[in-house]
C-alpha cells in the first residue's frame, strides 16, 4: 500500500530510469498521455458512460459507470488506489466495457469529498499530495468496505446492461488490494473473479488481516505483485498461496519483475506500459474462465 516506503523507492526507481522520452511524454496534457498508452481491444464494442450516484448505508457515493450500448454483460466493480476515482480509471474502465463488460469504478472516499480528490498533474510523489490523501485513506475500514462493496454489487445487479446469471468480477490497486478481497468475502455468491494489482496489505499480523477471509470467498484470483513490494515482504505471497490452496481456491500470484508500486495505471510516475499491458491480459484471461 502507498506510504513514504513506497514513495522513496518509486523516487529511487525514477531517478534511475527517467531519460529524455520518459520526461518529454510527462509534459503532454494528461488525458493525450494516457489515451496514447491504453489501446482499445481488437473488435472494440461501442460503449455508453456516464456519472452515476449509488445509495450506500451511508449515503450516495458518486462513480463512473460504463458498459457496451447493447445487451447484457458480465459486472465488474473497480477499486481505484489511494488517488480515487480519476480521468485514468475512466479509460481504463471504458478499455474494459470495450472488451464486453459493464464496469463501474467507485469513489471509495464518498463519505468525505466528491472524486476527483487529485488535479491533473498532482501525484503521490508530491507531500501536499499525500498529506490530503492518507487521511482519506485512514478515514476507510474494514466495515466500510464490506457495506459499500454490497451496495456497489446489488447496483450492479440492477442495471439492465448486467448479465445477472453471471458472475461479478472485481478488481482494486494498491489499496484497493485488500478492498478485493473484502468484497469477494462479503458476497461469495455473486463474485466469481478478483484482482489485485500492486495491492498492498494482503496478508498481515493483524486479526483483520485480508487473507484470513478467504475461506469465505468463492472466487478465483489474480494477485499481481510490485517488485518493491515483494522485497519489503517476500512472505506475504506464499502466505496467499498457502491461504488459497487450504480453501481450494484457483489463484495466479506472481511478482512482475521491474514493476514498481502503482505500475498499472496510466497516470502513475512509474507507468509500465509493458507490465501493466501484461496484467490486463492475465485479467481478462481470467475474466473468460471464471465469469460463467
Amino acid at each position: 500500500m502507498c506510504d513514504e516506503h513506497t514513495n522513496d523507492d518509486n523516487e529511487q526507481f525514477l531517478a534511475r530510469v527517467a531519460g529524455p522520452s520518459r520526461r518529454a511524454f510527462a509534459t503532454l496534457p494528461a488525458g493525450i498521455a494516457m489515451a496514447m498508452l491504453m489501446a482499445r481491444p481488437a473488435n472494440a464494442q461501442a460503449v455508453t458512460d456516464g456519472d452515476v450516484m449509488v445509495t450506500t448505508p451511508d449515503g450516495e457515493a458518486d462513480c463512473y459507470f460504463v458498459h457496451p450500448a447493447t445487451g447484457k454483460h458480465p459486472g465488474v466493480l473497480i477499486w481505484p488506489d489511494i488517488m480515487g476515482l480519476r480521468p485514468a480509471f475512466r479509460l481504463m474502465a471504458k478499455r474494459l466495457a470495450e472488451s464486453g463488460y459493464s464496469v463501474l469504478v467507485v469513489n471509495p472516499y464518498y463519505r468525505t469529498a466528491r472524486s476527483p480528490v487529485i488535479a491533473e498533474g498532482e501525484g503521490f510523489q508530491q507531500p501536499a499530495v499525500r498529506e490530503r490523501l492518507m487521511p482519506l485513506a485512514r478515514s476507510l475500514s474494514p466495515q466500510t468496505n464490506e457495506t459499500d462493496a454490497k451496495a456497489f454489487i446489488a447496483f450492479l445487479d440492477s442495471q439492465a446492461s448486467v448479465d445477472t446469471a453471471r458472475k461479478i468480477a472485481t478488481t482494486g490497486y494498491c489499496m484497493g488490494g485488500p478492498m478485493v478481497m473484502r468484497t469477494a468475502a462479503a458476497v461469495p455468491d455473486r463474485v466469481g473473479a478478483a484482482g489485485s494489482f500492486h495491492g498492498g496489505g494482503l496478508a498481515t499480523d493483524a486479526p483483520n488481516s485480508p487473507h484470513l477471509l478467504i475461506p469465505k470467498m468463492k472466487a478465483s484470483f489474480l494477485i499481481a505483485v510490485a517488485a518493491n513490494d515483494d522485497e519489503r515482504n517476500p512472505k506475504e505471497k506464499e502466505t496467499l498461496r498457502e491461504s488459497f490452496k487450504a480453501a481450494g481456491l484457483t489463484a495466479e500470484i506472481e511478482v512482475y519483475e521491474g514493476a514498481m508500486h502503482g505500475w498499472c495505471p496510466p497516470d502513475s510516475a512509474v507507468y509500465n506500459e509493458a507490465q501493466a499491458e501484461r496484467a490486463w491480459a492475465r485479467m481478462l484471461a481470467l475474466f473468460q474462465t471464471a465469469l460463467a
